[in-house]
């Protein structure tokens, strides 16, 4: 019997051939490791209506990790036009099986290195090594959205006189999509950033926000972060807003250590992490992510 279990699924398009280069490393390592293939991704949204089937899941409860590769992703409306002839009009909507997983198995931390290897030609400059802490359930991705908005929703949204705006418009020509954050999800996150800074040796935890617009959840994060930074008197707390951020990134990567940021915010500053040093010529992207 194998000593570990491995959920495998290489879902759409790329993601099969990064999976295909992942099993040729993990081979050239000898892991002694059963392989269970898992089925995820657009097809099975076409032809089953459910991009996340339920066997999956039960795979994933029996298994001792995952591997994944990639997925396609379309808007609803788009989506329902792919259905299987048979699935039409039965007002299946798609969903995002990646948040649906995270979600599921409350996969809250998502640690995403980005890393210049010395040596490598297409580096600008060697040195740069970032990590990024992107909260993974909760923010802008939690998946909480409306359209068109029910009549009950916008009616205790209006308790905030900044709805009286949208009073003019017909509740079918509105989108809602919430950013929900909590106390101990933005808690956990930045203690995870900094419990790495200090077992690795890390200089500093950033925490990117924008809480001088977004103030209740920006504010939420920002200040639950200085909270914890007080049990890491070793370890400066540096604050930024995201699109300054963004800028300083692609302007001095090498000033940044570990990053957190809620869900959204993460997922934008660890992918331009990921082209923030150039080759020499600063035309190709060069780092790993």
């Amino acid at each position: 019997m194998a000593q570990y279990k491995i959920a495998w699924m290489p879902g759409d398009g790329v993601g099969n051939d990064v999976m295909e280069a992942a099993r040729i490393v993990l081979d050239a390592l000898k892991l002694d490791a059963e392989y269970v293939p898992a089925d995820i991704g657009w097809e099975f949204w076409c032809k089953e209506g459910n991009p996340l089937p339920d066997r999956t899941v039960k795979t994933l409860r029996t298994t001792q990790c995952a591997l994944f590769g990639a997925i396609t992703s379309k808007p609803v409306a788009e989506a329902a036009k792919e259905l299987a002839p048979s699935l039409q009009d039965r007002g299946l909507a798609y969903f995002s099986p990646i948040v649906r997983l995270r979600q599921e198995f409350n996969l809250h931390t998502n640690l995403r290195p980005c890393k210049a290897y010395p040596g490598n030609p297409l580096n600008y400059r060697d040195g740069i090594d970032l990590v990024v802490f992107r909260e993974n359930t909760e923010g802008l991705y939690a998946g909480v959205e409306f359209h068109p908005i029910p009549r009950a929703v916008f009616d205790a949204l209006s308790v905030n006189p900044k709805m009286r705006r949208f009073a003019e418009h017909d509740l079918a020509d509105l989108a809602l999509s919430t950013r929900i954050m909590s106390r101990g999800a933005c808690r956990n996150i930045v203690t995870k950033a900094f419990e790495y800074a200090r077992k690795f040796g890390r200089k500093s935890v950033t925490v990117v926000e924008k809480p001088n617009v977004l103030r209740e959840t920006g504010g939420l994060m920002v200040r639950t972060a200085r909270e914890v930074a007080r049990d890491y008197p070793d370890i400066p707390l540096w604050e930024t807003n995201i699109d300054a951020q963004c800028m300083w990134l692609v302007k001095n990567p090498l000033d940044y250590d570990v990053l957190v940021a809620e869900n959204m915010f993460g997922d934008i500053i660890s992918d331009l992490a990921a082209g923030s040093s150039f080759s020499k010529k600063r035309t190709k992207p060069s780092m790993l992510l």
